[in-house]
């Protein structure tokens, strides 16, 4: 048997019940055997007898867990299945599915644990399956961390191989003919004699045999899909207007909702207040208090929204400081020993080389930025006497079928989550208070749906932030060569922060509060990175890259003033350092790219940085132009490694976005609090990267490495530090702080 055969007999459940004309194929891990939540219902034209693959009457449906965000998440998972299945893209549905256990995510544990990415040890390794058992036991169901295809690049595809060689032997059931003679094409097993038998003909056989878990996944020269170009699933419906959010969806009978909030961030409900005005006004329904606000119903959202203007109320203040200086000073006051929090990265004897003088010394700065995207949050309830059901974006479905469960004491079974499209997240879907504040209002209108929508001013003013973050480092150089860097981070905890509000504690120290720093591959002789855990400010929640967003930002920019100060070349001394040969890679391929070392002209610079986040080594060098205007942004060049490049159409456009929503937040984007309350409430004070300042994006994926990586995320750390780099290189102005605008222009 093959090695593939044993893995899949160990962790594949196929059940043997059999429903009319339809059967469902899928992949569990670790030995167990998990519950299918297809079996729950079902139509009397269909069958699931695994989580991945429905085969019914209608068609081909395949069970695609991993949130769709504007990503293209759907489509990828489906073309992994697709792959070994044999099935054209354009003739099946895809479906998120119910949340459940069976869809935990098997890569996100990766994130969880504390070695270098780089590490495959033994040890490395065992903590990382221990991790994943942990997740699975939760029944982790959540996408993040850049992890849709590192999870399903072998069980989706084993999942669709699986089912494949399952309809052959269905098809040998049916036609005596042995399965080494058949072919599988579009849908159909092919016989010798050209005869096709569709799938949806067999379903019902292969419902009623043992599964075929001996299973080899096809040759790569074989592979029709993977790492050539494809159309995303939704590029028709997207590029036609016809896609539909959550912010789209309706039901007959629908009261529209809003939530007038606590100014105050992170402050309770009002303590008293008036709503008669609001009352009195057309098409209002009612006024009720919910978390942190007070809710209006009416007839549709506008009035919603221009009734919810109309409430008085008392605000509870928040614990947050009162000023941005008392949340700086917060962050100042946490680096001493008594709040250092991590330190897994102590390389040499950095006060020993420390204290041979001629230390460089800096103070790097991250503001807060909201997540901000473009479809503001919802979320559409219907709540009976024994079942509610909930339509909204999300990436933690199984969060919130247990925060309903707490809110309404209703079972698991009685709570049905329907996952929609989302018009972005960038981490804002981790959260869900849209969802409980609906549901509270659901709960008064029984048998009524209530779509719930925030207005934008309050979404941008209530989103939880990235964290505000500041680094001190300090470093030497000698005979040309970076010899010390010693570099502290200090954060409240983004984890501890964004799980408390689903009432987890967390366990050990927040990693998140070096990463992006601790784990990258250079060996500077005398080098380390402290994590210091300060007091929690202002509430937070993962942001796209998380800590790698800001501590890419200090790492690199302090790199940079070493290197600089040593009179070595960037490129040459990062590459000098490096100690892992893939990053090297990427390193001389963003080098030959951007043609490193020629001259860049009068009045232009040019900034490289890297980072090593989410386990992708990814090196970007920006170019740019010292106008009479401001600065001018004119290309950048990134080169990423991620293993296997799946769709290179679809790597393209998330490496450009992810430079572009990097480059854009460091420019211009930040939230300030004065009393707790956010002064930026809308685009236009919370300002990315407008159309005009694009500059050209030139994009290289590597495929070096061993293990497969996802790219969501990574392409946003260097960002900033390559923009700050290639200003002090075309100016000597060095940038510590975010947002550059408060220093230079852009033109």
């Amino acid at each position: 048997m093959s090695r593939l055969g044993i893995i899949a007999r160990r962790t594949f459940l196929i059940g043997s019940a059999a429903v009319v004309s339809g059967v469902a194929f899928g992949v569990y891990k670790y030995r167990s055997e998990g519950e299918n939540p297809l079996l729950e219902d079902l139509g009397t034209d269909e069958a699931a007898i695994t989580p991945y693959v429905k085969i019914d009457a209608n068609g081909i449906t395949l069970i695609t867990p991993r949130a769709d965000k504007g990503q293209g998440a759907y489509s990828i998972q489906a073309a992994l299945i697709a792959e070994e299945l044999d099935v054209d893209l354009d003739q099946i549905n895809v479906d998120p599915g119910p949340p459940s256990p069976t869809y935990y995510n098997t890569a996100i544990s990766s994130e969880a644990v504390p070695f270098k990415p780089t590490d495959d040890g033994f040890m490395a390794e065992s903590m990382r399956t221990v991790a994943d058992a942990a997740m699975k036991f939760m029944g982790m169901q959540i996408t993040g961390g850049s992890t849709t295809v590192p999870d399903g690049y072998e069980k989706l595809r084993q999942a669709g191989a699986v089912a494949r060689e399952t309809l052959k032997a269905a098809a040998h059931e049916k036609t005596g003919v042995h399965v080494t003679r058949m072919k599988t094409r579009s849908g159909h097993v092919i016989l010798p004699d050209g005869q096709e038998l569709s799938y949806q003909s067999l379903a019902s056989i292969a419902a009623d045999i043992d599964p075929v878990l001996d299973v080899e996944l096809r040759a790569e020269s074989e592979w029709r899909y993977i790492g050539k170009p494809m159309q995303r699933l939704d590029i028709q419906a997207k590029s036609t207007g016809t896609q539909n959010y959550g912010i789209d969806f309706e039901l007959p009978g629908m009261l529209h909702a809003t939530v007038k909030l606590n100014p105050h961030q992170g402050g309770a409900t009002a303590t008293n207040y008036d709503a008669a005005d609001a009352l009195s006004m057309r098409g209002v329904k009612g006024v009720h208090p919910v978390m942190n606000g007070i809710a209006v119903v009416a007839d549709n959202t506008w009035r919603a929204f221009q009734a919810a203007d109309m409430i008085s109320a008392n605000w509870p203040k928040s614990d947050m400081p009162d000023t941005m200086d008392r949340h700086w000073q917060a962050l100042s006051d946490a680096f001493n020993v008594d709040q250092q929090e991590i330190q897994n990265r102590d390389d040499g004897d950095v006060e020993a080389e420390l204290a041979k003088g001629d230390v460089l010394t800096a103070e790097y700065r991250a503001p807060y930025v909201a997540h901000a995207p473009l479809e503001p949050i919802n979320a559409t309830v219907l709540m009976t006497g024994d079942r509610i059901d909930i339509w909204t974006g999300t990436q933690i479905p199984r969060f919130i079928e247990n925060s309903v469960a707490k809110l309404t004491g209703f079972e698991h079974d009685q709570i049905h989550l329907h996952v929609l499209m989302m018009g972005g997240s960038f981490g804002h879907r981790l959260e869900d208070y849209v969802v409980r504040q609906a549901v509270q209002v659901a709960m008064e209108y029984k048998g009524t749906p209530i779509k719930l929508t925030y207005r934008r001013e309050e979404d941008m003013m209530h989103d939880y932030t990235r964290q505000i973050a500041m680094a001190r480092a300090s470093g030497r150089v000698e005979n040309g060569q970076v010899s010390a860097m010693d570099l502290g981070i200090a954060m409240p905890s983004v984890v501890a922060s964004q799980m408390s509000r689903q009432g987890i504690s967390l366990p050990g120290p927040d990693a998140v509060i070096v990463t992006g720093a601790c784990e990258q591959p250079f060996d500077v002789p005398n080098y380390r990175v402290t994590g210091y855990r300060a007091k929690p400010l202002a509430p937070l929640s993962s942001w796209r890259s998380v800590g790698a967003s800001t501590n890419a930002f200090f790492h690199e920019g302090m790199m940079d003033e070493l290197i600089r100060a040593a009179g070595a070349d960037p490129l040459v001394e990062r590459l000098r350092l490096c100690s892992h040969e893939p990053s090297r890679k990427v390193l001389e391929k963003v080098g030959e790219m951007s043609n490193w070392g020629a001259p860049v002209g009068e009045n232009r610079g040019r900034g490289l940085a890297f980072c090593l986040s989410f386990g992708v080594a990814t090196a970007e060098v920006v170019d740019i132009t010292v106008t009479e205007d401001g600065i001018r942004i004119d290309d950048v060049y990134i080169a990423a490694e991620v293993g296997k490049v799946v769709d290179p159409i679809n790597f393209d456009n998330l490496v450009k976005g992810g430079v572009v929503y990097g480059l854009g937040h460091a420019m211009n984007c930040e939230i300030t609090y004065t009393d707790g309350i956010a002064e930026q409430d809308n685009f236009w004070s919370h300002e990315g990267m407008r159309m005009n300042q694009t500059p050209r994006i030139h994009v290289a994926g590597l495929e070096n490495g061993d293990k497969i990586r996802g790219i969501g995320e990574p392409p946003v750390p260097p960002a900033a530090p390559a923009l700050a780099n290639a200003i002090f290189d075309a100016t000597g102005q060095r940038l510590r702080e975010m947002p550059f605008s408060k220093f230079v222009d852009f033109t």
